[in-house]
């Protein structure tokens, strides 16, 4: 891959080639490592892991696919996906992450993918982990360190970051068109008419397979894009022209009712040096 500013024109290589997807075979209850993706592809293909993982951005962002959603994963948040469980990440370019694997059945965690708030306290536990540079024993520091560790993330709360996605044939063809053109404003009427449905008949269909309506589902993409883009260091007026709103103004309105801060605050509270 390029870069598009022309800066490095070196290949980046598949994550694959460096990454064991399954990094502890001896039964430790956790482990942890970092992946700077400067070096690596910015599309992780769809693959999946034995143990249970926690993703965490320490800077950009991931958007992860995996079940029946689509993830953001900005800075402060993680998106954790049980073990066995198929998924893909997409991440900015900027982006480094750090990885936390949790064996089967070491701590309660949900057993469905799902954005976590992640602390302050957890996050520096889990970049302690992942600076570790051999193993360690259930007695030892690093021991203690690890049941703290699992205690702290199964008392995380879940966020709000999840876009629900569908296999259904004609809500998957409209998923897909927004992706790719999320400023595209055309009514729900008009992507019935695009689908060969009823207005009618789509409503209650988008209800049915994601349980949101057409403008709440929309609204959520624009969020799920609008952090992924803000994290990669995009700008608000950037983003906001790319969604299609008619002013700043307007998706500022749109991002504080979903989040309850404007763009400016809302990184600005992130842990220090991940904002963009």
């Amino acid at each position: 891959m390029i870069s598009k500013s022309g800066q490095s024109a070196r290949r980046r290589r598949p994550c694959s080639v460096d990454f064991d997807p399954d990094p502890d075979r001896l039964g430790r209850p956790a482990v942890a490592l970092h992946v700077d993706f400067s070096d690596y592809e910015a599309e992780v293909p769809r693959h999946q892991h034995r143990q249970g993982q926690l993703i965490l951005a320490l800077h950009g962002a991931v958007t992860c696919t995996a079940a029946n959603g689509l993830w953001i994963v900005p800075p402060d948040c993680g998106v954790w996906i049980p073990g066995g469980v198929p998924h893909s990440n997409q991440v900015t370019s900027n982006a480094r992450l750090s990885y936390l694997f949790v064996e089967p059945d070491a701590a309660a965690l949900p057993q469905e993918c799902c954005t976590l708030s992640v602390s302050p306290m957890l996050r520096e536990m889990i970049l302690r982990l992942a600076d570790q540079p051999g193993g360690y024993t259930s007695d030892d520091h690093v021991g203690r360190l690890v049941r703290v560790l699992l205690d702290e993330l199964a008392l995380m709360p879940k966020d709000g970051l999840e876009l629900p996605v569908s296999s259904h044939p004609k809500i998957a063809a409209i998923a897909a068109a927004l992706t790719a053109e999320p400023g595209d404003r055309r009514t729900l009427a008009e992507w019935a008419d695009h689908v060969a449905m009823s207005e009618r008949s789509l409503k209650r269909l988008m209800v049915q397979e994601t349980g949101l309506t057409f403008g709440r589902w929309r609204r959520q993409l624009h969020l799920v894009i609008a952090l992924r883009e803000l994290a990669g260091g995009a700008t608000v007026q950037r983003v906001s022209s790319d969604l299609g709103y008619e002013s700043v103004t307007a998706f500022i309105v749109m991002f504080r009712k979903a989040l309850g801060t404007t763009p400016a605050r809302y990184f600005a509270t992130r842990p220090a040096g991940l904002a963009r």
